[in-house]
């Protein structure tokens, strides 16, 4: 099966067992939103507390908030999203789709390196324990000659963008001889600029309506609310805030299901320092944000640093953590040292003096920040994407089943009774009113159990509990774990500590801290 093939059977999985919906189906759905089904709304939250716990419990000096998603239009001219939110764009003639010129340019590197791994695969294959891989990829000839093509096209797209050369990224893709994936033909339009933010109008007649956003980001109401914060919570330097919210752009180019939408959510901390000791903070989360997403489990070797070739305007600083999805290694979060750029700006639009008072140093000064930001979709979409398999069993049979981690698994636990009859609904009624005050449980008695197993299985649920004529006996039940398919009996009693130690956060954050 192709990375291609799984990818479509993921959306169709999706769909088919509750987590993702096209919106607005039927009238034919909405290009690029999409609505979240009753496993996906579970899991989805559930990474939200994750994060948020992540951030507010195991660190003292952070708290958070809830900003509202309309500001002052001024917020988004001091922000300079009014003025640079673009994204460089360019059409096919003959197909009529529009593309990003810098996305056009990364998958051409992207193939590039995809070439170079592929011809040392095939030399380790050839040569064995004797393949010295640091002297292939300097002298064999096809790989010194895709490295020379790649660094290339990489050092004039990087100039090009940091100089904001729009007619030199078309040159870079005629030159690179890039094609559309749909037509097949090099017939490029110029490149030009096109500002991603959503506008609506503020008043009660059109006349005197105002212009407003939808915001781009919730960055933007954490630092507007720096003051607010720092006073009313007496919050010393350094201090974080966290904030969990909806944002809104425009994308034209917006693609892979859930990965790039047009409404998304975000996950931001914004971390604030003295000035001159950003670097040290920046790298400090740079190191606890990847050991986050690895205490998920799903394979270090799928995760990876990519420092920005071109900064923001306002960073001094930059990288991303990126996980191998289906279609390659993507941006799950990035992190970023801002330098003080927005709470000076806003303190420049504002008229408002925006700085912190040290007691330490006896200096007053605007804080340096370290923002940390990562899209809850983006990590919906990881987590299954890593979890998703189809699995050959013993007796011949497939199974699919979604190897989610217990904490953050849509549903906990998944009670049946083995048959309809003799008092054993009643008992498994009984547990899971026993069980569903401190978690999400399931009961199903429809179907053989096996076929009820399959179920929990495609949608992650890490234990099964099954009540039987054993039970009624000496009150234990058959407990299942999902990843290995083991049972074991275990007491009516000891239920609620087994399910919250396999369901608890305590183990992620245990490698975290």
């Amino acid at each position: 099966m192709t990375q291609d093939e799984l990818f479509k059977k993921l959306i169709a999985h999706c769909k088919e067992y509750g987590f993702i919906f096209p919106s607005s189906e039927i009238y034919d759905g909405l290009s690029a939103v999409y609505d979240y089904g009753q496993m996906g709304v579970e899991l989805k939250n559930n990474i939200k507390k994750y994060w948020w716990d992540a951030m507010t419990k195991l660190n003292e000096n952070i708290v958070g908030i809830d900003a509202a998603i309309f500001m002052h239009p001024k917020t988004w001219e001091a922000s300079g999203h009014v003025g640079a939110f673009n994204d460089p764009l360019i059409d096919n003639r003959d197909s009529k789709k529009r593309y990003r010129a810098d996305v056009l340019l990364e998958d051409f590197l992207a193939k590039q390196d995809e070439k170079i791994e592929k011809e040392v695969e095939k030399a380790r294959k050839r040569f064995g324990e004797s393949f010295d891989e640091k002297l292939f990829r300097e002298t064999n000839p096809r790989v010194v000659e895709h490295r020379a093509k790649r660094d290339a096209v990489h050092e004039r797209m990087v100039a090009a963008l940091n100089d904001n050369d729009l007619e030199e990224l078309r040159q870079i893709i005629l030159d690179a001889e890039i094609v559309c994936p749909i037509s097949g033909t090099r017939n490029w339009t110029e490149v030009r600029q096109f500002n991603l933010m959503f506008e609506t109008k503020m008043g009660s007649v059109a006349e005197g309506a105002s212009t407003i956003y939808l915001r781009p980001e919730t960055a933007q109401g954490i630092f507007v609310n720096f003051l607010n914060v720092q006073k009313t919570g007496r919050m010393k330097i350094p201090f974080g805030i966290a904030q969990i919210g909806k944002a809104f752009r425009n994308e034209i180019v917006a693609r892979q299901f859930i990965f790039r939408m047009r409404e998304f959510e975000q996950m931001e901390m914004q971390f604030f320092v003295r000035p001159g000791e950003e670097l040290k903070w920046f790298d400090h989360w740079r190191q606890t944000r990847m050991k986050w997403h690895r205490a998920l489990g799903f394979g270090d070797e799928h995760y990876r640093f990519h420092d920005h070739d071109k900064l923001a305007h306002y960073a001094n600083a930059a990288t991303d953590v990126e996980f191998e999805f289906p279609f390659g290694f993507k941006e799950v979060e990035g992190i970023h040292s801002r330098t003080d750029f927005d709470l000076g700006n806003h303190a420049k639009f504002s008229g408002k003096k925006i700085q912190y008072y040290d007691t330490e140093t006896g200096e007053s000064y605007v804080p340096y920040v370290v923002e940390t930001s990562i899209g809850v979709d983006r990590m919906v979409l990881q987590v299954l994407s890593a979890a998703y398999k189809e699995e050959r069993l013993e007796n011949g049979e497939t199974r699919t089943v979604l190897n989610i981690p217990a904490a953050i698994a849509p549903v906990k636990a998944a009670i049946f009774p083995l048959v309809k009859k003799d008092g054993l609904p009643e008992l498994a009624h009984q547990i899971k009113d026993m069980l569903k005050f401190d978690y999400n449980i399931q009961y199903d008695e429809k179907d053989s159990i096996g076929k009820r197993y399959r179920r929990q299985d495609a949608i992650g649920t890490p234990l099964c509990i099954t009540v039987d004529y054993q039970s009624l006996e000496d009150k234990t039940v058959t407990v299942r774990h999902r990843d290995s398919m083991q049972q074991h009996r275990v007491a009516i009693a000891d239920l609620a500590a087994m399910v919250g130690d396999e369901v608890s956060l305590r183990k992620l954050f245990s490698k975290i801290v």
